[in-house]
């Protein structure tokens, strides 16, 4: 640590400062304790370190008076003068609170508030002082008593500013949509308003309004009784850093958007409350971070920099450099910056735990009224009464123990004592069995279990935590192993893509998939979803309605994935990405409140528990989906003979998923109230039973689902709040019913073992003993099973281990409201009768059709999978047959099981997480037919989201009604692509480049061209698309797009929505045109659109010899057609149409494909001048180029 900020007087004491706070007292042990005792001259307290006499304060300028360090290392995040003593409260990042008295900073008590979060703001009452940090709100008392522990705030919620507007209410926000209003007295939540997303963080109050400052670099203005937005300024472009007001003034600092990201603006913004409006902005000459009004003789502002500089100045004047001075933080930088309420003192914290105080006079007062500061009593030892000793429980504690340097007791002599280093962990075994040996050197590649460059020890050899058990540890996928050495199966363990030069052109993914079934592709953030995305795809009313729905919403769960159900029925076994999809469900507020968005970070290494995470997804995407179908009328196709619709109101997600039910609530005092609802599922709530009884699924299904609990809840007889007595009752059964298993800790997995092997045993001895080890069945076994009259045979060992799930379960509503579960089995069909037949009489039964697990892996922190039953209609469009599977969807990873791996649950690696149970004979109470939703009028012309854009701007003219694109029709097609987030890649022992994880790119301009007629060659597309994510590269140079062309504020081009243009490109798509570009499978790609391979007409490939390199569109251009372009930037017009008259160049030189051995000549020929001219094009002489004046004069006479 540098303490060379400190005050000169403390440089002596540089040395032990580390063995002094490390710790010098116990933090729970008084300090008064030892005010009479000696203590030895090393081991000084830093708290305890004199001032020297010799500072010198200038009467009427600021000058730093005292340095003192509150936690060592751990940066202070939060500085608060106490409004009502004379006391400095100091917040750390680790969660602990520690108060100064006096100027002096004397260390009056240090107490911890949060045990992992940050403290983020202090604010000080007449009792006690409020502690906020991320979710939680404490009140303590300055010695550090809790008063109240707020305990109502979500896990979710991330709070960053409190707001005392009077002595008992107070104002909580953060970055959320909502602020809290809480009233201190009742310790109650008493009013919830509204905020637009990001939230607030910054929050001020005057006589007029509450000023709210976002993260976006907006101020809002709100009405102190109505907390509505009464006015709104737009301070920065980037994000705001702090403000603060006073009298008719308001002045701000922040971060501005620049090309290279967010910068630090030196100009602060000044608004006049008065008028409303901005004055003239002030430049300092500091690097604004924090500023405070200090209002002595003038209005004076203070404007801190978090290097340590200090600038004053006036607010509607000019800066002075000579009004500059420095703090010395030790640490480098400073963190938080307070002023007292007499404007006497400046309070900073920095980045090592130090606290400056800076003061106008050598003796400032924080308050100008603060009242005495209760100390703590000095300890009487002699006053002390004497211990019995004969008590075993007696706590010697109560006598405090001086410090001393002799032996203790309790030390152990050095013979009877050695030292014991930790053996280092043990190599892994996969980097063993790997390794390739040069000479005396090892090289083996990473098996990516462990952080890079850290040894993590084992502390614990048993942790209780389920989610953390211990396992044997394993091999990527695609390597050779040894089977027995790992727990979890090959086909279940997470499965990612090896990139290369080519990307994913070379990657095998038929190895994992030979069905032609579409997997998902795994590497897009948030991609974890992936499984119940199949899920909700094998449910064929679901893909109907979802294909059959379109909305005018930019981000609509219900169309995205209506547009990625398209891809998945058009592929042939090739991997789909949800690439839009996760982009509209990243935008969701509700999303991101649930916690549902991770982190790049989170997903990658596990951290996430994804069996919690897929579940609340599970109940978000029902609901959303509900929701954004409630907003049209239901489609007329599914009024259907089987249905029964609700209101008009209800969507037909509704119609499939909820259960109507009656919660009933009865007091103790005999009055009963009932009250309607609904629920898209079921979570399953357990038995609290140890004793190892048997329970079928149907009986923990039937008490989850008439659930019956004790809960405190408001009686209007009573007038107050009462125990009672609340049941569940079921009025109408789900089409669909959906099961949340609820397996979050080793209770829950204890009870699912348990019972699997309660019941394996049941089922062994009801078949005698006699189960036979493997399926292997001798040839009279399968005659008989061939015979009308065969018998059951018995299922194998293996077949029956791990299972307690049934394959169906039969359900019935009785008379009185009641509701009867069983297991049910093909056996009892013949017993009961058929399932269709039963439904007359209010009996149903429902056949597993999905299971979600979790995959515990420590190697890859985990995945999820799902086994689904696809159905006969899926393997007829697929692969012409009808019947019925099981598959296992491991993201890309598709394969064939048998339908008793789908139940089978081996706790110690594969746990439930999701169940999904199906009426029989579902799909024929629906009309299944699919109507196309788009239509031609996505083409015709739109208005641009651009504000300055003007028809002189235009670089396109719309399709005339006349000029409707055919069957066949020719298309240009080129996009030009932006970059979200940049490639990671490492490098391996031999030097090579490895891909880790691919850039993600995002579509940014998207362009069509006529490919025929009078127009041949003018664009009837071009649209730059709008984006809300932080784009981190325009990569001008190959794309031509600049900062600003996507922002609706400042563009000038054609700006629309992704979803706009993917609606043109996906009605070309369906009527059947012919796209002609260069290199489209990346741009198909990367806009999210599967398209048939007879559409495409790639010159990538037209003008590509096998086993060769792949040429550019710059060179095919200047060799066929004299053309010289992409000079300085790519420009999508010009690259679509150089694309068709390479095409066109294409069927004049092969004779329209007729001679394929003339083209191979001229193929020849290019590769040959390529390879001497390097592949490189010549200088331009003259800008020649198809986007001349030619060309756009064409445009402008149409």
């Amino acid at each position: 640590m540098n303490f060379e900020g400190l005050d000169p007087g403390l440089a002596e004491y540089a040395p032990t400062m580390h063995s002094a706070l490390d710790p010098v007292l116990d933090a729970h042990l008084n300090p008064s304790l030892l005010q009479n005792v000696e203590l030895d001259p090393e081991g000084v307290a830093l708290e305890a370190l004199p001032v020297q006499e010799s500072v010198h304060i200038m009467e009427g300028v600021y000058s730093e008076l005292h340095s003192v360090v509150a936690e060592v290392g751990v940066p202070v995040s939060i500085s608060h003068f106490d409004l009502h003593e004379e006391m400095l409260w100091v917040g750390s990042h680790g969660g602990h609170a520690t108060s100064f008295f006096g100027p002096a900073l004397e260390r009056y008590s240090s107490f911890q508030v949060n045990g992992s979060d940050d403290i983020r703001q202090i604010q000080s009452l007449e009792n006690g002082i409020l502690f906020l940090t991320k979710n939680n709100l404490k009140y303590m008392a300055r010695g550090g008593l809790i008063i109240f522990d707020y305990l109502r705030l979500d896990e979710n919620e991330d709070m960053h500013s409190l707001l005392l507007t009077d002595n008992s209410t107070l104002l909580i926000g953060g970055l959320q949509n909502h602020i809290l209003e809480i009233d201190l007295n009742t310790v109650q939540e008493t009013q919830k308003y509204a905020v637009e997303t990001p939230g607030v963080t910054i929050m001020r109050q005057t006589n007029r309004f509450f000023f709210c400052g976002h993260t976006s670099g907006k101020v809002s203005l709100r009405d102190l009784r109505t907390f509505k937005v009464e006015h709104e300024f737009d301070a920065f472009s980037g994000s705001l850093s702090d403000f603060d007001v006073h009298g008719n003034l308001l002045a701000a600092c922040g971060f501005s958007s620049r090309l290279t990201g967010l910068a630090c603006d030196r100009f602060l913004k000044v608004y006049d409350l008065r008028m409303m409006r901005a004055i003239t902005p002030l430049q300092v000459h500091v690097d604004p971070a924090f500023l405070r009004f200090i209002p002595t003789y003038t209005s004076r502002l203070a404007i801190i920099s978090q290097s340590g500089q200090c600038q004053f100045c006036e607010p509607t004047g000019l800066a002075n450099p000579a009004d500059i001075f420095h703090v010395n933080p030790v640490g480098p930088l400073l963190m938080t910056f307070d002023v007292s309420a007499s404007k006497q003192a400046l309070a900073f914290g920095d980045s090592e735990g130090c606290v400056h105080l800076w003061t106008d006079s050598p003796e400032p007062s924080f308050n100008p009224y603060s009242r005495e500061t209760e100390f703590a009593l000095p300890c009487l030892v002699d006053s002390l009464p004497p211990l019995d000793w004969s008590q075993d429980l007696l706590p010697l504690s109560l006598i405090p123990v001086p410090l001393t340097t002799d032996t203790l007791l309790s030390d152990w002599p050095a013979a009877n004592s050695a030292p014991a280093p930790r053996r280092a962990p043990p190599v892994d075994a996969e980097i063993l069995r790997t390794m390739k040996k040069v000479g005396f050197i090892g090289y083996a590649p990473n098996p990516r279990t462990r952080l890079r460059n850290q040894i993590p020890y084992r502390l614990k050899e048993s942790d209780s935590e389920f989610d953390s058990f211990s396992q044997v540890t394993e091999s990527p996928i695609g390597r050779e192993e040894e089977p027995h050495l790992h727990m979890v199966s090959k086909k279940y363990r997470k499965v990612t893509i090896k990139y290369s030069k080519l990307g994913l052109e070379d990657f095998d993914f038929k190895h994992y998939n030979k069905t032609l079934f579409a997997g998902l592709e795994p590497h897009i953030p948030n991609a974890y979803c992936n499984c119940m995305i199949q899920v909700l795809y094998f449910l064929e009313p679901v893909r109907c309605l979802i294909q059959n729905h379109l909305c005018q919403k930019e981000f609509c769960l219900a169309c995205e994935l209506g547009f990625l159900f398209h891809m998945l029925d058009l592929s042939r076994g090739d991997p789909c990405q949800g690439n839009n999809f996760l982009r509209a469900f990243r935008t969701i507020p509700e999303a991101s409140a649930l916690g549902l968005i991770l982190a790049d970070s989170d997903e990658a290494s596990g951290k996430g528990n994804l069996a919690r995470l897929i579940q609340r997804w599970n109940r978000f995407i029902l609901t959303q989906l509900h929701q954004d179908m409630q907003e049209l009328e239901v489609p007329q196709a599914y009024r259907g003979a089987g249905s029964s619709f609700c209101s008009s109101g209800d969507s037909v997600i509704g119609q499939l998923f909820s259960c109507e039910m009656e919660n009933c609530s009865l007091c103790r005092c005999g009055s009963e109230t009932v009250r309607a609802s609904s629920t898209l599922l079921f979570t399953l709530s357990y038995p609290d039973d140890k004793t190892g009884k048997n329970y079928d699924f149907a009986q923990v299904l039937k008490r989850s689902i008439c659930l019956e609990q004790n809960t405190q809840a408001w009686c209007d007889n009573c007038e107050k709040y009462q125990p009672t007595i609340q049941t569940r009752n079921i009025r109408h059964l789900p089409d669909i019913l959906v099961i949340n298993c609820e397996v979050n800790s080793s209770k829950e997995a204890d009870f699912w073992r348990m019972q699997a092997e309660v019941a394996f045993k049941m089922t062994v001895k009801k078949h005698g003993g006699e189960i036979s080890k493997n399926k292997e069945f001798a040839l009279a076994d399968w005659k008989e099973l061939g015979s009308p009259e065969g018998v059951l045979v018995c299922p194998s060992i293996e077949e029956l281990k791990n299972i307690w799930l049934p394959f169906s379960i039969r359900m019935k509503m009785t008379k009185n409201k009641g509701l009867d579960v069983c297991n049910w089995t093909d056996g009892d069909e013949v017993q009961w009768g058929p399932a269709r037949a039963e439904e007359e009489h209010g009996v149903y039964v429902y056949d597993l059709m999905a299971t979600v697990v979790h995959i515990l892996d420590s190697r890859t922190g985990g995945s999820l999978v799902a086994h689904i039953k696809v159905g006969e209609t899926y393997h007829q469009r697929k692969e012409g047959v009808t019947h019925q599977q099981w598959y296992l969807f491991n993201d890309f990873l598709i394969e064939p099981i048998d339908k008793h791996e789908a139940v089978q649950f081996d706790m110690n690696w594969k746990v439930p997480a999701i169940l999904y149970y199906v009426k029989r004979n579902l799909n024929s109470r629906y009309n299944l037919n699919i109507k196309n939703p788009i239509e031609a009028s996505v083409l015709l012309a739109e208005a641009s989201l651009a504000r300055k854009q003007r028809k002189t701007h235009t670089t396109f003219i719309p399709l005339m009604l006349n000029e409707m694109p055919q069957v066949g029709d020719l298309v240009g097609l080129d996009a030009e692509f932006v970059t979200l987030n940049e490639e990671e890649a490492e490098l391996r022992s031999d030097g090579t480049k490895s891909t880790i994880k691919p850039s993600q790119m995002s579509v940014a301009r998207i362009t069509c061209v006529r490919g025929q007629g009078p127009n041949e060659g003018i664009p009837f597309i071009d649209d730059y698309i709008s984006t809300q994510e932080q784009v981190v590269d325009y990569l001008t140079q190959y794309s031509g797009i600049k900062p600003g062309d996507l922002d609706a504020k400042i563009s000038s081009k054609h700006l629309t929505t992704l979803k706009s243009t993917y609606l043109k490109l996906r009605f070309l798509i369906d009527i059947g045109v012919k796209f002609v570009g260069h290199g489209l499978q990346k741009d198909f790609r990367v806009i999210n659109l599967m398209v048939p391979k007879d559409q495409v007409l790639d010159t990538v490939y037209l003008f590509h010899m096998p086993r060769k390199r792949m040429i550019s569109l710059r060179f095919l251009a200047w060799y066929f057609l004299d053309l010289k372009i992409q000079g300085e930037t790519h420009d999508s017009i010009e690259d679509a149409r150089t694309a068709l008259q390479l095409y066109r160049k294409y069927l004049e030189l092969s004779k329209n494909g007729t001679e394929p051995e003339s083209f191979h000549k001229v193929l020849k020929s290019l590769y040959e001048k390529g390879r001497k001219m390097d592949w490189k094009v010549p200088e331009p002489e003259g800008q020649t180029s198809p986007k001349n004046a030619a060309v756009f004069s064409s445009v402008l006479a149409l």
